[in-house]
């Protein structure tokens, strides 16, 4: 089959399509034939070598697809069945995918949009979990307009939840149409926060970093009130828990969105989609920054 992969690291001119063996599912797992696959700003870190040493590397962790091969004791979807899902293999970007955790794509979506999915809602439900978001919180996301920061608004609203929300000017009138009270980031945060908020905040879900740990702590009342994603030096100097898969994943999330999306509660985000050839374009778009919604590679 063919994939995305690179043998050695550097930027976006390192990624070629490689010729690689058919994978197979293991038990509890299932394969598809990709329709399309999402691409996040872990793919980038990986390729420039931030995060694994090994060579050659595959990527893609996320993808929506049509089943074709069921692993052992799976009787919950069929062949032919179209699922969405994430990827343990970390080789998603790819013609055929193993799919670890999955659930049907929800009939109003089309794949491009269902690959667009499973990273960013588990990520931001794992991320609502540890901080015990529900009802009557009041919570403030910081980086609010992207993939996560939107998924985070939508589902903390879903739950009860008062949420504000920071980004840029222009990017307002978006958290307002997905629930939240948009601020602008930067100089003088703290304070348009407290004219919505007198009283601060309960909870702060940073999503973009930019150093502002100690602001969403003083918001908040305390590091134990904080979950950052994006800043893990940060969160070491501050005592702010720092939210990763390795304490376990969400994956309940993937399956519950469904109903959420289906009953108009949850608006997928928006995608741009490039072919599976031209995922260095992709690349380089999305570490350019501030793209909304979600770029995503279609397969065949």
């Amino acid at each position: 089959m063919k994939a995305v992969g690179f043998s050695r690291f550097g930027g976006p001119e390192v990624l070629e399509i490689v010729e690689l063996p058919d994978p197979r599912p293991g038990p509890g797992e299932v394969r598809i034939a990709v329709r399309a696959a999402g691409v996040n700003p872990s793919d980038w870190k990986k390729r420039q070598g931030l995060m694994d040493e090994e060579l050659p590397q595959t990527l893609g962790y996320e993808a929506a697809g049509i089943v074709d091969e069921l692993g052992e004791a799976v009787a919950d979807v069929a062949i032919g069945d179209r699922v969405f899902g994430l990827s343990s293999a970390g080789a998603a970007q790819a013609e055929l995918a193993v799919l670890s955790h999955y659930a049907p794509i929800p009939p109003s979506l089309d794949f491009a949009t269902a690959a667009a999915l499973p990273a960013a809602v588990e990520t931001a439900t794992r991320a609502l979990d540890q901080l015990g978001a529900g009802p009557g919180a009041r919570l403030l996301v910081n980086g609010a307009s992207g993939s996560v920061g939107g998924a985070a608004i939508q589902l903390a609203v879903a739950r009860g939840a008062r949420v504000i929300g920071t980004a840029s000017p222009s990017n307002h009138d978006h958290l307002r149409s997905l629930g939240a009270e948009p601020v602008a980031y930067g100089e003088g945060m703290t304070d348009r926060v407290r004219a919505l908020a007198p009283g601060g905040v309960d909870l702060a879900l940073d999503v973009a970093g930019r150093g502002v740990l100690p602001e969403l702590i003083d918001l908040a009342g305390g590091p134990g009130h904080v979950v950052t994603l994006a800043d893990f030096a940060g969160a070491r100097e501050h005592g702010v828990r720092f939210s990763s898969g390795d304490a376990g994943r969400a994956v309940h999330a993937i399956g519950e969105v469904g109903d959420l999306i289906e009953s108009g509660r949850f608006a997928p985000p928006a995608t741009r989609t490039f072919p599976l050839g031209g995922v260095a374009e992709a690349h380089r778009l999305g570490e350019r920054g501030h793209v909304r919604g979600k770029l995503v590679l279609v397969v065949g």
